[in-house]
């Protein structure tokens, strides 16, 4: 892996119902599109979803999920310029909204292999994000499933969260989440200092719920697109009531 600190970013694209179909077949054509891209790393195609108990009634057929990591700013300027599998969702869909990120932290591995590489973890200054990734151990996803209202619940309790998704390879033991933050101060108080978040930690040591996992922290370099057909302004929440000038 090259020795620089690599590039990620997030794509989401919103679909109306009559292109659902052609959603998943891109997620089959997709991968074959970015074979061979240069610069391109690894690329995870993603369905969302809530995130509120990470079963199957969570996902949203209206929303899917690109994340890529290149080896630089030159690599995603061109593929944003104009890359096949771009091209495609962009034909289909309805909005899209693309996150750019510089890793900050990351710990653990996705398919076997780091993603992000090893960063030296750093404070920064403005938003931040977080990526979790885990392969749930079939004989844990019952008391998993049971452990993750009361942590999604409390999530959209916190200040400081502006978006948080739920995000996965599969609708079923492949679960993650994507969130973003006004500052890394919000994220640490949600991650260490809330009781059903500490909590769950707590058990994820006991519990052995995990086959593989990943946790990652990055610093926000820019958020560009709409989400529900609106802008994501960092620092403030999706649905915040607009205030008056």
């Amino acid at each position: 892996m090259p020795a620089a600190a690599p590039t990620v970013l997030l794509q989401l694209w919103g679909v109306d119902t009559r292109h659902v179909g052609s959603a998943l077949t891109r997620m089959a054509t997709t991968r074959r599109q970015l074979r061979d891209t240069p610069g391109l790393r690894f690329r995870k195609l993603l369905g969302t979803g809530s995130g509120r108990t990470f079963t199957v009634r969570d996902a949203d057929p209206h929303r899917w999920g690109l994340l890529t990591v290149w080896d630089g700013e030159a690599d995603v300027a061109r593929y944003l310029a104009g890359h096949q599998a771009l091209d495609s969702w962009d034909a289909v869909a309805t909005e899209r909204l693309d996150v750019r990120l510089a890793p900050l932290a990351s710990r653990g591995r996705w398919s076997g292999v780091e993603p992000f590489g090893n960063p030296l973890p750093r404070k920064v200054d403005g938003p931040v994000a977080s990526i979790t990734r885990a392969r749930i151990r079939p004989s844990k996803a019952v008391t998993f499933w049971r452990a993750v209202p009361p942590v999604s619940l409390d999530l959209q309790r916190v200040d400081g969260l502006t978006l948080a998704l739920g995000i996965g390879e599969a609708p079923v033991g492949l679960q993650g989440t994507f969130s973003l933050w006004r500052s890394a101060e919000a994220l640490t108080a949600f991650a260490h200092r809330r009781a059903p978040h500490a909590e769950a930690v707590r058990r994820t040591a006991t519990e052995q719920w995990y086959a593989e996992e990943l946790f990652a922290r990055f610093q926000v370099r820019d958020v560009h697109g709409t989400l529900d057909h609106r802008p994501v302004e960092v620092g403030t929440r999706p649905d915040a009531s607009p205030t008056s000038p």
